[in-house]
């Protein structure tokens, strides 16, 4: 297989993962929230230690 068909049927893979998930409810609104909020404070560490609230609005 080619790098570029991998990257095709990963892709198609954890897509289906992810639908799967949310129509069994392991992935819920809240979750999702969740983990974009830790992705920021990772990301964007700098500006948490500086007293930026990367809460996401409800």
């Amino acid at each position: 297989m080619t790098p570029r068909l991998l990257r095709v049927v990963f892709l198609i893979y954890l897509a289906v993962g992810v639908y799967v998930a949310w129509t069994h409810h392991y992935l819920t609104p809240g979750v999702l929230r969740q983990i974009a909020e830790a992705f920021l404070s990772v990301f964007l560490w700098v500006l948490v230690l500086l007293g930026v609230d990367l809460h996401l609005a409800r």
